[in-house]
């Protein structure tokens, strides 16, 4: 006989906390540490709510509300100070009880579940690791709705719908899931641009506090710094990178500089989002003619910084690539709001329809990708069935 538990609430202190013990030793093992506060409860029948405490032979624990989810599995409703989780936790450990994650306890109890299928299963375990509560209900959205209810209309209707209209159907999910990802993931945008243009500044003004060091030496920014913001329904992780200067990366002895050039790089291949960060206040060129090949396949945000000074820069000579421009100053923190308005546009998730159907992870999309080039109508509902209740 066997028994696991896991935290199901958030690291840190809350109100509440909640400890799950599942298998087929989580009855006798809740019975032993658990002491009702009425003389009948029957805490093992499935949907029965008992409120007693939670004893360590003599010693009282907490007072906690314990509830039979389903047979063998129970959630003890306990206060948030992680103290008293800890004791709660390093007791059942005494008990024989396998502590785990809360991902690893829900691998082991979801799939028990009878009526749950591969897309609820997939949803429930991704659901917590949504960045956002937007990203949170793209996912929940797919398990009665969304990719769920979309299969449900396929089966129903296999035998009328063509192999191009489920082709038709499975690119328009595939493309609304390029969108929902960045909301259920989060979002990376790099932001580059020549040396002392801002960078560092538009960072922490959009971040919120003070991240990057400032200075008006060129060049100071020598590695990345990351910060973390919300933008409308998007979790972005700002990355600052060394500013881009082929000066730097072509002296033999700027080692250092020519790492932070070469990281600079990666982390634009690595990004969803470019914010390229010009001086509006300098006339000339500022960026190298290899530059647009970096960012050749990016969404490209061409911010337009110190619009606090007098704007010098042409920016009819820009590539078209950087077209989409907007006007800000980091220093003072106007034009931000238009900045985050852009963002939201570019990335695609202004008015993102949160019901729509997506698909969240690696192997309804390879699965997808498979469904969009069948051949026949077999071959179609063959992979439609794996989607819908294939192994994950």
């Amino acid at each position: 006989m066997t028994a696991f538990a896991a935290v199901m609430t958030g690291k840190g202190t809350g109100a509440i906390s909640t400890i799950q013990v599942f298998g087929d030793a989580a009855g006798t093992i809740i019975k032993k540490i658990f002491k009702p506060a009425g003389k009948k409860q029957a805490i093992l029948q499935p949907g029965a709510i008992c409120l007693g405490t939670i004893v360590d032979g003599s010693e009282t624990i907490d007072e906690v509300i314990i509830g039979c989810e389903e047979p063998n599995t129970f959630a003890i409703h306990c206060h948030g100070n992680p103290l008293i989780v800890e004791m709660i936790m390093q007791l059942l450990q005494q008990q024989s009880v396998t502590l785990l994650t809360a991902d690893q306890l829900l691998t082991k109890t979801l799939p028990v579940q009878k009526h749950i299928n591969t897309i609820e299963l997939e949803a429930r375990l991704t659901q917590d690791k949504a960045r956002t509560l937007q990203g949170t209900k793209i996912v929940a959205n797919q398990i009665d709705g969304g990719l769920s209810k979309k299969i449900a209309e396929w089966l129903n209707n296999i035998n009328t719908i063509s192999v191009g209209q489920f082709s038709a159907d499975v690119g328009r999910i595939l493309k609304n899931s390029r969108t929902a990802k960045l909301i259920i993931t989060g979002c990376k945008a790099a932001i580059a641009g020549p040396p002392n243009t801002g960078k560092s500044t538009l960072l922490n003004c959009l971040a919120g506090r003070q991240k990057a060091i400032v200075t008006d030496i060129k060049g100071t920014t020598r590695d990345w710094v990351s910060a973390r913001c919300k933008i409308g329904p998007l979790s972005i992780e700002l990355i600052d990178t060394a500013g881009l200067d082929e000066e730097f990366a072509a002296a033999p002895e700027r080692v250092v500089e020519k790492a932070s050039q070469q990281k600079s790089v990666e982390i634009l291949e690595q990004a969803d989002l470019v914010l390229l960060v010009l001086d509006n206040s300098t006339t000339g060129d500022q960026l190298d003619d290899r530059f647009g090949e970096k960012i050749a396949d990016k969404k490209v945000l061409t911010v337009l910084n110190k619009s606090d000074l007098s704007a010098k820069l042409d920016t009819h000579k820009l590539p078209q690539i950087l077209a989409d421009t907007v006007q800000i100053s980091a220093k003072f923190g106007t034009g931000i709001e238009n900045l985050t308005e852009k963002i939201q546009q570019l990335t695609g998730v202004t008015d993102f329809d949160l019901h729509a159907a997506v698909c969240f992870t690696h192997r309804q999309e390879n699965l997808l990708k498979q469904l969009k080039n069948a051949e026949s109508k077999q071959q179609a509902a063959s992979i439609i069935s794996e989607l819908l209740n294939g192994q994950m």
